[in-house]
């Protein structure tokens, strides 16, 4: 399947004051490599094609080019249909997820309703991945937040 048809749109939230903050997203494959001391090496590559079970990390990178202290940022970041949400990347802040694109929190918050009845949600519900940033981004910072999907 082309990375292209996988690919959905960026969200963001950010307040008029802080309307300099650009977002940059990239989506990149996990690549495997053996290492000469026999152990396997993982590096994060940008994905030009990816194919089921393949893992890929999202990645929303942003910087204020702004004069002024950017504060009360939210980044959001839509799950592909055809992916299933993974987790945050290492070092990643811990997201709010969403079934439904209106109500967010925990993983073990979340319920689906299926045949008239609720279940808790799992990973592979979640459709959008969301961030509110709780330090002001400086004028010329800049920092990034990473989750990992991967193709059904």
């Amino acid at each position: 399947m082309r990375l292209s048809l996988l690919l959905a749109g960026l969200l963001a939230a950010v307040p008029a004051a802080a309307s300099t903050v650009e977002i940059q997203s990239s989506v990149l494959a996990e690549k495997r490599a053996s290492a000469a001391d026999g152990t396997t090496r993982v590096s994060l590559v940008p994905a030009a094609r990816v194919t089921p079970g393949d893992k890929v990390v999202y990645r929303l990178d942003y910087r204020n080019n702004g004069t002024q202290t950017a504060s009360g940022l939210v980044i959001a970041n839509p799950v592909p249909a055809a992916m299933h949400y993974a987790g945050p990347v290492e070092g990643s802040a811990a997201p709010e997820l969403s079934v439904d694109g209106k109500t967010f929190g925990p993983l073990s918050t979340l319920k689906v309703r299926e045949a008239g009845a609720e279940r808790p949600a799992v990973a592979a519900d979640v459709r959008v991945v969301r961030w509110r940033l709780a330090q002001p981004v400086a004028p010329g910072a800049k920092g990034q937040v990473s989750f990992r999907a991967i193709l059904k």
